[in-house]
C-alpha cells in the first residue's frame, strides 16, 4: 500500500498483517512532529506486532515523509480529521488501538477524546493531552525554537553520522515551507474534553524526560489510565529501550484484546 487520497491530501500508508480471514486486532501507530515518520515504527513495533497477530496501520502525518505537505492546516483538529477519515478510507469499522510516539500521543488523546466511539484504547508513548500546559510547551518549542533545537542535539547524540542529519534538513524544510510552527499552538484543546476519554489509556514516560513529572496527574486526570515510568531513560524511549517499549505496549494491547474478548461473552 502507499499512498490514499484522505481530507485533500495523499497519505503514505503502510498495512502489515492484515488479511482476508478472521478481522485482527487494529493498531495504529502515530510518530511524533518535524523529525519523525511512520519509518520509526517500521523499523521498531510494527513488524512484531503484526507477527503476534495485530492488522497494524501506520502512515505519515500531514507535511512528514511521503505524504502531502501543505503551506497550511497545521491545527490538532486537521490531524484528527485526517486519522478520522484514513479509518474511512480503510473501511476500518470497529475501534481500534492508537499507539502514539511524542506528537503523536497528543493527536491519539485528541481523537479520543473528538471520536471516542473510534477508539479502543489509548497508548501514549512520552505524551500529553493537547491540554494548556501542553499548548504552553508548544508554543515554546515551536515558535521560539527551544524544543527543535533539543531534539536535534538529543538525536544527534544517539545516532552520530551524516546520513542521520537528513532528517533534521527536512524538518528546518518543513518548518520554512509551512505555518506548523504558528497553527499548533493555536489547537483546541481537551482540557475540558478529558472526561470525554473513556477508553483505558497506557502512558509510558522516561524517567529522566521532564515529561515523566505528568505520569501522576495523567492518572488522576483520566477515568482509566495506568501510568508507567522507565527508570533512567529519556525522550527516545522507541530508540534507548526498544525491547522494553515494544514489550510493555505488547502486553498492555493483547490485554485490552482479552479484557475486550471477556467482556463479549
Amino acid at each position: 500500500m502507499a499512498t490514499i487520497r484522505v481530507n485533500g491530501l495523499d497519505v503514505h500508508v503502510q498495512r502489515l498483517g492484515h488479511t482476508g480471514d478472521a478481522p485482527r486486532p487494529v493498531v495504529v501507530l502515530i510518530h511524533g512532529l518535524l523529525i519523525d515518520s511512520l519509518a520509526s515504527y517500521y523499523f521498531s513495533l510494527a513488524p512484531r506486532l503484526a507477527e503476534e497477530g495485530m492488522d497494524v496501520v501506520m502512515y505519515d502525518l500531514r507535511g512528514h515523509g511521503k505524504t502531502s505537505r501543505p503551506p497550511t492546516g497545521y491545527l490538532m483538529e486537521d490531524f484528527v480529521t485526517d486519522l478520522d477519515e484514513l479509518l474511512d478510507a480503510l473501511a476500518v469499522d470497529r475501534p481500534v488501538h492508537l499507539v502514539g510516539n511524542s506528537f503523536g500521543g497528543a493527536v491519539a488523546y485528541a481523537m479520543a477524546a473528538a471520536h471516542p466511539e473510534r477508539v479502543a484504547s489509548v497508548v501514549a508513548i512520552e505524551a500529553e493531552p493537547p491540554s494548556r500546559a501542553w499548548q504552553e510547551s508548544m508554543y515554546a518549542g515551536l515558535v521560539e525554537g527551544n524544543l527543535v533545537i533539543e531534539r536535534v542535539t538529543e538525536w544527534l547524540r544517539e545516532n552520530p553520522g551524516e546520513r542521520n542529519a537528513r532528517p533534521f534538513r527536512a524538518a528546518g524544510k518543513m518548518l520554512d515551507e509551512t505555518t506548523v510552527a504558528q497553527e499548533i499552538p493555536q489547537s483546541r484543546l481537551i482540557d475540558e474534553d478529558l472526561s470525554a476519554i473513556r477508553c483505558p489509556v497506557f502512558a509510558l514516560y522516561g524517567g529522566a524526560s521532564v515529561l515523566a513529572a505528568q505520569a501522576g496527574p495523567i492518572e488522576a486526570a483520566l477515568a482509566d489510565c495506568r501510568a508507567v515510568v522507565l527508570p533512567d531513560r529519556g525522550h527516545s524511549l522507541m530508540v534507548e529501550a526498544t525491547k522494553e517499549t515494544y514489550d510493555l505496549v505488547r502486553d498492555w494491547l493483547f490485554g485490552q484484546e482479552t479484557h475486550a474478548l471477556r467482556e463479549a461473552r
